[in-house]
Parts: structure tokens; C-alpha cells; sequence
């Protein structure tokens, strides 16, 4: 079948020509005579098959006009053609149903411009021409200006998408077209590509490659020394697997070397794996194992395994030495939108303390000062019906590369509910002691492990675990007594939990203390109560709204607090040590992850008065309607207590701290002191005696302390340089008064006018430029 160029430059709707040969009408459109004449002439041979096996399906906005002395269909403004496999769309399409061929062409706007380029789709294979002219039967094409994008070539992982370009486009069948004056680029503008290159004549097999002959790179349409005289393109769709060339060398202690020599491997559409590994003529070598994966609004990460087996020197010498370093790496990350109820993260790094030192490939040298590899894995889940519970599971991993220490909790487990009011309802406030009766859950689990380099990832780690739980209940309520005086009271009650315990004993011996484990389940518990009262004071003094200082207000916020804990002397032992003569108390509990219980009884009440004082001040500006508001005194606190438990010295001395702010707050003056009500002896103790009484005043000052820093910074000088008016210029002849001795008569002539245009009319190298001013934000404490 045989093609006709087509002139680009005639305007459409192409005019049709009609065929010197006149063609027969369809079968489809003669009537048979029913009549049969003569039955000897009657021809026996099958009839053609038609070599359209479908329906041709077209539409178009404007018109469509059937020709039936050019046996051609004309379709205007959005035409749409559609055949088996095939959709065509453009501004005309002319339909030969006789050649059943279909030539598709663009549209010129009023403007002059091209509208309603063609739409050629095929299967899979898209291209956007200025015209084509396709043939149904034999599935040829001629195409002009194409312009065709083929997919990604690494997926979801990243890569550009392959643009082609060619002026003239022969399509030979499905699979295959022939390309000339072709551009393939990877730009996002197709149009006009920053770089591309060009090729003369190529073969294009969609998805798949593009072979060519000369082929040049351009960079803005200049052309590039970088040219070869045949190149090929792979375009295959995806990932594909296979070899990763090495690299050669040779280094000075380990020999010759091959290095980076692996294979890839797509596992499928989110995951792939890359295996490489190096190796050395003295029998050294390392294994590497990366794996990069990540499913959009899922979650993404990475995992790498690093082995080596070093071989130094040669076997028979001296420093003769073979070993082993590994290093294991994992990065993963959910997307909060793949499930809000449940989250997994990992950040691992995890391997031979002396891996990023001593690696045969180590690239980042800042890693090779690493003194600390550390891991974390967490998974997170909620269970939101009511009551709600938080609950997660976290392991960790703490090395140090010097000291070879390595520690870890293998798992750390919590759990926690959220707060429950059992006596009030679910909606509405609520009212009363009772009703804000409240109480929690948590969970807290943990088996820490501590062990060495050696011993890490071996059965011998576990031998000094410690597994412990606690089981946490606050309860707390809160009401109003005497509709001004807020109370709260609470408790705390803990359970622990320990799977072993130590005990201590004097061995007379080796005259020294020993710590058995003493392993199998074993607890205690403890509690404590608490309550405070307080209330708020507010008192103002007036001066009058024609005064500077209209107002003053002193807040006073005064709380007395109770707490009590019992001692729980039953989870304490006794020893004697009879280098010392003493007789030591001690806990079985101590050194388990959550310690020993409570030892001595808890039994005070505490004061505290906190003080604010503020201004309401007229404000400078006298535009200003209301008056400004200025703090006085931030703070002026007062503490104390009272132990009901001790012996003596039952009052805490008085702590006193206060603060302020000056200069508008860029001056911080902090304050604070202590005040003892007990007097001192000779020696500088207390004594149980107060103060006032062994011939002092009411409160002893032990100590007291002064802060004062001030604050500068760039910003406050922004504002000074913003009022600043305009720079004068040198050259206004209103600064020359000079010129006429002074005056602005012409008692001495008339001076000649500087604003006049022939001293304007400088050369412009005379002219200063202006001077490059720059910003630097700074800020400078002063303290």
C-alpha cells in the first residue's frame, strides 16, 4: 500500500479529490434481482469476504457529511472514530470507505492557531500527532509530527517517562515503527525539550526499545560533542532484573579485587532487590543485601545486610588474622492515612561494633566516627470503643562501639486507658465529689538486657535479663466547698511485678557482701493519698481615670496540700557485716527494673501563696481609647511545710522566688531566696530551736539569688532604620544654596538651577550605585 505526504501548511478541512478511477459501490449497497435469467451464467464462485471485521463507530460536533460520489465520510469539530482496538479523535477525520482509510487532521482557530491535535490510540500505544492517515485493513499508518510517552521506567520506585518525537512516523503493525528526524528526551516538555537526542532514522518497538542510527545529544538545541553512529534505548515498561557489572583494582593489603558485582531483582511492583558483594585475591570478601520497598498511602522503608569475612596478611605470618563484621540496617514508615487505629515504624541499626571502622567498603568516612548505633521498633494500636485503651509495643537497642556495651529492651510493653468517671453521666457536666469520682489504668512491662558485643544475638544475652511489670491505678476527684474553695483528693496504687530478685549476704569468707539471684516470680505494692484546697484573691486599688496609673490588681492564689505514704518495711531484709559491725537493711528488690518499695513513712502538709500584680495604665499614644494593661510582678511565690512524721525540724524552711520583666520584656529580672525559722549552733546545724527565740528575727536567710538578662536582637533596629527617610541626593540643587553665597536672592547673581535637565544629563559611569545593603538576623543575651 502506498502513502502520500501530506501538506502540513494547506489549511483544513482538506477539499476531496475526486479518484480518476471510478470504484464499484459497496456489495453492501446493490440490490439483487430476484429474477434469476439465466442459471448457466449464474456465477458459483464465493463471494469476497469484506475486509472490515467490525463496525466503525464515528460521531462529530459539527457535521458529518456523507459523500456519495467521493464514496468518503467528513467528519468536523470533535471527531471521534472508533474500530475494534482503535479510537481516533481530532479537530476533521475524512473516512474512505472504499480504500478503508482514514486520514485525521487538526483545526485553526480564529487566532491562528492549532486546536484539536489527533488522538491516535491502539491497544495500549498512544500517540498525538498534527495528522495521520491509517489503513484499517492493513494497519498501516503514516503519522507526521508525532509525539508518544512511554512509561516510567522503574515504576513506582521513580524514573522519568521516555518522550519520542519524530517528524515522520511510518507504522509498520502493532509493534513496530520506523522513525525519522526523531527526538527522545526525558524532559517534561515535549514541545520544546532543554535536552534531547536526536536521531536521523530508528526503529521503535513500544515499550520495548528504540534502535538508531546517528544519534547526538542536544542541549537547547545546540548540539553536543557526545554522538555515537548506531545506539539502542531500552524502554521496557517497569523494572527488570539483571547483572550489575563489577568494578577492578587492586588494593595494597588484600590484593586484587572485584567489587559491586551482584544482579537486581523486581520482586513485584512495590519491592525490589539488589544482591552485590565484593572479592579479593587473599580470600577477603563481603555479602550485601538491600531491599527498597513502598506502596503509595501505605507505607514505605528499606533493608540492608551487610556481611564481610576479612582476611589480613598471609597465613604463616606473624599478624596473620581472620574475622568477621556485619551491620544490619531497617527504615520503615506508614502513612497515618493507611489505618489511624494502628502504626508500625522501625529505625534500626544494629551490627559489629567495629563495622564502620574496619569495612572493606566504607564510602562515608564522617560514619566511621560513630560511637553509638541505636534502634528503635514500635508498633502502636488504639481500640476506640469505650473506654478506650493506647497500647504499645517498642523494642530497643542501644550499642556503644568503644566499651562494646550493648543494651537492649526486648520488649517494652504499655498500656493505658483512658479516664473513667463511673458515677456520672456519659454526656453533661458533672456535679459533686462523687460524680467526679475518676480512675485510670496502665500497663508498663519491660525486659531490659544488658550484655556485650560478643554475646549480642547469641542464646547467652538472655542469661541477666530483667522482666518486670507495673500495674498503675490513679484515683482522683475534684469539688467546690463553699462555692470558692476548690478540693482535690487522690490516691496511687502500684503493683509490681519482678520474675527474679537479689539477696544479700555477708560471706565471713572472703569477708565481703555477695548478691544471690534468686530467680521465679515475686511482687509488692504500694499506694499513697494526697488532697489540696485553695482558692483565688483579687484585690484592686483605683487611682482614678485621669491619672497614669488608673489601676492596680493583685491576684493572690493561696493552696494547702496533705499527703501520706505508709513505709512498707515487710520488703526489707537484714544483714550484719562484721567487718563494719553494722547491721545493713536492705530491699530483695533492689536492682530490678522498677527498684525497691517505699522505705520510711510520708506523712506532711504544705503551704504555697502565689502572687501576680498588674497595671491598667494610660497609653502614650493619645489616639489611644483604652487603656493598656502591664505586668508588675509576674510572680511572687511562697512555700513551706510542716512533717508530721519527724522527730524534730518538723517546719521546711520558707522558699521564696519571684520575677518580673522591664524595659518593654527585654529585661528578665528573676529573684529567690530561702528562709530558715530555726536557728543554727556553733557548728553551722540546725538546731531544733527556731530562730526567733535564740535571739534572731522570725526568719533566718540561708540564701538568695539574682538573675538579670536582657535581650537584643536585629529586629530592634529594623524599626529605627525604617523611619529613616530617603538618602538626599548630592545632586538637588535645593542643597546648593551655597552656590549664591547663602542667599536665596540674587544679591550676588543668580545661581544656576541644579534641577536644570543639563546637569541631569551625566554620564552614567558617573553616577554611584547604590550601596548593597543586607540583612543578618542576630541575637545577643546578655545575662
Amino acid at each position: 500500500m502506498i502513502f502520500g505526504q501530506e501538506d502540513l501548511k494547506k489549511p483544513l478541512p482538506i477539499k476531496a479529490v475526486q479518484d480518476s478511477i471510478k470504484a464499484p459501490l459497496p456489495p453492501q449497497t446493490l440490490v439483487q434481482d430476484t429474477v434469476q435469467t439465466d442459471s448457466v451464467r449464474t456465477d458459483t464462485l464465493p463471494k469476497k469476504p469484506a475486509l472490515l471485521l467490525d463496525n466503525i463507530k464515528y460521531k462529530a460536533k459539527d457535521y458529518v457529511k456523507l459523500s456519495q460520489k467521493d464514496q468518503k465520510i467528513y467528519l468536523y469539530n470533535e471527531a471521534e472514530i472508533y474500530y475494534q482496538d482503535t479510537e481516533l479523535k481530532a479537530g476533521i477525520i475524512i473516512l474512505d470507505y472504499i480504500k478503508n482509510e482514514v486520514y485525521a487532521g487538526r483545526l485553526k482557530d480564529s487566532l491562528g492557531n492549532y486546536t484539536q491535535l489527533p488522538y491516535f490510540k491502539q491497544g495500549e500505544n498512544v500517540v498525538i500527532p498534527d495528522s495521520i492517515r491509517f489503513n484499517f485493513d492493513t494497519q498501516k499508518a503514516v503519522i507526521w509530527n508525532s509525539r508518544t510517552e512511554q512509561q516510567a521506567g522503574l515504576g513506582q520506585l521513580g524514573s522519568d517517562a521516555m518522550k519520542v518525537y519524530a517528524e515522520r512516523t511510518k507504522k509498520e503493525n502493532d509493534s513496530v515503527y520506523f522513525l525519522s528526524e526523531g527526538k527522545l528526551t526525558t524532559s517534561k516538555d515535549t514541545i520544546d525539550p532543554d535536552y534531547y537526542i536526536r536521531v536521523r532514522k530508528a526503529k521503535f518497538v513500544p515499550k520495548k526499545k528504540v534502535i538508531a542510527g546517528f544519534s547526538n545529544l542536544y542541549i537547547v538545541d545546540v548540539p553536543t560533542p557526545i554522538a555515537l553512529p548506531f545506539a539502542y534505548f531500552p524502554l521496557t515498561v517497569g523494572r527488570t532484573a539483571g547483572v550489575m557489572m563489577p568494578t577492578f583494582g587492586n588494593d595494597p593489603n588484600r590484593g586484587y579485587f572485584l567489587q559491586n558485582a551482584g544482579y537486581y531483582v523486581p520482586i513485584n511492583d512495590y519491592v525490589d532487590l539488589t544482591l552485590t558483594g565484593d572479592l579479593y585475591t587473599n580470600g577477603s570478601y563481603g555479602i550485601r543485601a538491600q531491599s527498597v520497598y513502598s506502596k503509595r498511602y501505605k507505607y514505605r522503608g528499606n533493608f540492608n545486610f551487610r556481611y564481610e569475612n576479612q582476611v589480613v596478611s598471609q597465613k604463616g605470618f606473624d599478624d596473620y588474622s581472620r574475622g568477621t563484621i556485619y551491620n544490619i540496617q531497617i527504615s520503615h514508615s506508614q502513612d497515618p492515612k493507611s489505618n489511624p487505629n494502628s502504626r508500625l515504624s522501625a529505625s534500626v541499626n544494629l551490627g559489629s561494633s567495629q563495622y564502620y571502622r574496619n569495612s572493606l567498603l566504607q564510602q562515608n568516612l564522617a560514619l566511621t566516627q560513630t560511637n553509638n548505633l541505636s534502634s528503635s521498633i514500635s508498633y502502636s494500636k488504639t481500640f476506640p470503643a469505650y473506654p478506650s485503651v493506647n497500647m504499645s509495643l517498642t523494642a530497643t537497642h542501644n550499642q556503644n562501639t568503644n566499651t562494646n556495651v550493648v543494651d537492649v529492651t526486648l520488649p517494652t510493653l504499655q498500656a493505658s486507658m483512658e479516664r473513667v468517671f463511673p458515677f456520672a453521666p456519659r454526656e453533661g457536666i458533672k456535679k459533686g465529689a462523687l460524680q467526679n469520682i475518676n480512675f485510670q489504668y496502665d500497663l508498663n512491662g519491660r525486659n531490659s538486657i544488658r550484655t556485650n558485643d560478643e554475646d549480642f544475638l547469641t542464646g547467652k544475652m538472655f542469661d541477666d535479663a530483667k522482666v518486670g511489670v507495673r500495674h498503675r491505678i490513679p484515683i482522683s476527684t475534684n469539688f467546690k466547698v463553699a462555692k470558692h474553695f476548690s478540693v482535690t483528693m487522690g490516691g496511687n496504687y502500684e503493683d509490681i511485678w519482678s520474675l527474679q530478685t537479689f539477696g544479700q549476704r555477708f560471706d565471713p569468707d572472703s569477708q565481703t557482701v555477695v548478691t544471690d539471684t534468686i530467680s521465679g516470680f515475686d511482687r509488692y505494692n504500694q499506694y499513697n493519698f494526697s488532697a489540696s484546697v485553695g482558692t483565688t484573691l483579687y484585690g484592686t486599688f483605683t487611682f482614678g481615670e485621669g491619672k497614669k496609673f488608673q489601676a492596680i490588681r493583685h491576684v493572690v492564689r493561696p493552696t494547702v496540700s496533705y499527703g501520706y505514704a505508709p513505709s512498707f518495711e515487710q520488703y526489707y531484709d537484714e544483714y550484719l557485716n562484721e567487718v563494719s559491725g553494722d547491721i545493713v537493711q536492705y530491699s530483695r528488690f533492689q536492682n530490678t527494673i522498677y527498684g525497691a518499695p517505699r522505705l520510711g513513712k510520708s506523712n506532711a502538709l504544705t503551704f504555697s501563696l502565689q502572687n501576680t500584680l498588674e497595671a491598667k495604665v494610660r497609653d502614650k499614644d493619645s489616639t489611644a481609647t483604652e487603656p493598656k494593661k502591664i505586668q508588675l510582678l509576674n510572680s511572687l511565690n511562697f512555700s513551706s511545710g510542716y512533717n508530721f512524721e519527724a522527730d524534730s525540724l518538723k517546719i521546711s524552711p520558707v522558699s521564696m522566688s519571684g520575677g518580673t520583666n522591664l524595659l518593654k520584656n527585654k529585661m528578665s529580672v528573676n529573684f529567690g531566696a530561702s528562709l530558715d525559722p530555726y536557728a543554727i549552733d556553733n557548728n553551722g546545724r540546725r538546731i531544733n530551736t527556731f530562730n526567733v527565740n535564740n535571739g534572731g528575727s522570725l526568719l533566718r536567710l540561708t540564701n538568695a539569688r539574682m538573675n538579670i538578662s536582657y535581650n537584643i536582637s536585629s529586629k530592634d533596629f529594623e524599626a529605627k532604620d525604617d523611619d529613616q527617610g530617603p538618602e538626599e541626593d548630592p545632586y538637588d540643587g535645593q542643597n546648593y544654596v551655597a552656590a549664591s553665597g547663602g542667599r536665596t536672592d540674587d544679591l550676588f547673581g543668580a545661581a544656576d538651577n541644579f534641577n536644570d535637565s543639563s546637569f541631569k544629563d551625566r554620564d552614567p559611569d558617573d553616577i554611584e550605585n547604590p550601596r548593597y545593603r543586607t540583612k543578618i538576623p542576630w541575637d545577643l543575651r546578655l545575662q
